[in-house]
């Protein structure tokens, strides 16, 4: 193609126009007007210099901190109290709340809060509460992060967005803690751990990122399985916790009856070792006054013999509890002997 240079040359002429700068000559006889008509001029010009001067004055309140920014870039931090820096545009100074603790919600947002009647409104954000546990279950996982200023410097210049970082992080975070347990874990007794690896995973993230954030802790909100199916997890979850329950009341009972039963063991045994001492000791003696009987009876075998027959008569006599009837040798020679022949109950047949 033949550019016809020329043409293009006039259309670039008539198409150019002229932009006028600004008569800075008229603005410089206005202001010479105004001094000639303000007899304090140059004294006005020196109050405006003082104002200026003293914008400088700023105070650190005693939760903050001041970021001191000199031509844009960090030059130092100041504690509370009262400070100066170098008047606007050379300096100027930013006062983050350092011990102040903010909040992110995941997975829901607070609409309104009526403190009196404990009324709350919540706007459940799905995407960003359903994740994916380690045994491939959907979970709803709502929870909150709590964190504060740990740096200023890295705070106001390393991230752009706060609170979408930490918001971002955490939800990452979790992501991850829940993908690496089971749902049974995260609906019943996992949330602490879950919660702890949370706080140490994200706190991991943000330093990686110097973001100057500390994180003060992640608290779940609620956990739960999706809506759909959620009466079907409840009554597992109610089936399981039932187990635990009648485990650990099995566990007491054991715990309670087996020292009892040891302690009984013990009693019987105990006593059985007495019985055995009591009867072994017994037949000892009676073994040993036999044979000092026998030894005085081979010494002497009519005395002997008598003693042992008035001992025995002496015994059945004092016993009250067998029935005697003593009778002279005339009488006895007149009177039929019978035989005392007792009934079921002890008594002599034919007494009631």
């Amino acid at each position: 193609m033949n550019w016809d240079w020329e043409k293009l040359q006039q259309r670039k002429e008539k198409n150019t126009f002229q932009v006028k700068g600004p008569d800075f000559s008229s603005f410089e006889k206005k202001i010479g007007n105004l001094k000639s008509k303000l007899p304090g001029g140059s004294v006005l010009l020196l109050i405006g210099i003082l104002l200026w001067l003293l914008s400088g004055i700023y105070i650190v309140e005693p939760d903050e901190v001041g970021v001191v920014q000199r031509f844009g870039k960090f030059n130092r931090i100041t504690p509370p109290g009262p400070h100066y820096h170098l008047p606007y545009p050379i300096e100027k100074v930013q006062t983050p709340k350092v011990t102040r603790i903010q909040r992110v919600e995941i997975g829901f947002r607070t609409l309104s809060k009526n403190l009196i009647s404990k009324n709350i409104q919540y706007r459940l954000v799905p995407e960003e509460s359903l994740m994916l546990t380690g045994d491939e279950n959907i979970v709803d996982v709502q929870f909150i992060v709590q964190y504060q200023i740990k740096d200023p410097q890295y705070y106001l210049f390393n991230i752009a967005d706060p609170e979408k970082t930490v918001k971002d992080a955490a939800e990452a975070a979790m992501r991850e803690v829940i993908g690496n347990n089971d749902i049974d874990s995260a609906l019943t007794t996992g949330k602490l751990i879950i919660q702890n690896d949370t706080k140490r995973l994200l706190q991991e993230i943000l330093d990686r990122y110097h973001s100057g954030i500390r994180i003060v802790a992640v608290q779940l909100q609620d956990v739960h399985p999706p809506r759909q199916v959620i009466d079907a997890f409840k009554d597992v979850a109610s089936a399981k916790e039932d187990k635990i329950r009648y485990i650990n009341e099995a566990e007491a009972y054991r715990n309670d009856i087996l020292p009892k039963t040891r302690g009984e063991v013990a009693q019987i045994l105990n006593e059985a070792q007495a019985y055995k001492e009591s009867v072994v000791r017994k037949a000892k003696g009676e073994t040993a006054r036999f044979l000092s009987v026998f030894k005085e009876y081979k010494r002497a075998k009519d005395v002997t013999r008598k003693r042992l027959y008035l001992e025995t008569v002496e015994k059945i006599l004092s016993n009250p509890q067998i029935n005697k009837i003593i009778l002279s040798d005339k009488a006895a020679k007149s009177v039929v002997p019978y035989l005392f022949l007792k009934n079921e109950n002890g008594k002599l047949k034919g007494s009631k």
